[in-house]
């Protein structure tokens, strides 16, 4: 069995990125992280991700992340599928929603490529 790393998500925890060098996927570890790899293959989820990462573990309102090109209503279905795969946690304040990064997301998916120690 694999070591898997959790991230926490609004609906509860979700498994995140076993380190591919550790053996073969479990079907379901390999479904959890497929649905995180389809997420990040749309590039304007890529380009959302990518703003609220670089944040370093802040969290950014969605005011300051949503001038990629589409429309509001195309960047908040956007914005779900990410929160859906584990990959951004949110909270709403009023009219405004912060999202963040999971701590442990970008470590564990650089984990899943690494080599073991």
């Amino acid at each position: 069995m694999t070591s898997v790393t959790t991230a926490s998500t609004e609906e509860g925890a979700v498994a995140c990125c076993p380190p591919l060098t550790c053996g073969d996927l479990s079907e379901s570890d390999a479904e959890k992280m497929a649905a995180m790899f389809k997420a990040l293959g749309d590039p304007v989820r890529l380009r959302l991700f990518s703003r609220v990462a670089s944040r370093l573990g802040d969290e950014v309102c969605v005011c300051d992340i949503a001038d990629v090109g589409v429309s509001a209503p195309t960047v908040s279905h956007h914005l779900r599928k990410l929160r859906e795969t584990g990959l951004l946690t949110s909270e709403r304040r009023g009219t405004w929603v912060f999202y963040r990064v999971p701590p442990d997301v970008l470590a564990a998916m650089c984990r899943m490529f690494s080599a073991p120690a």
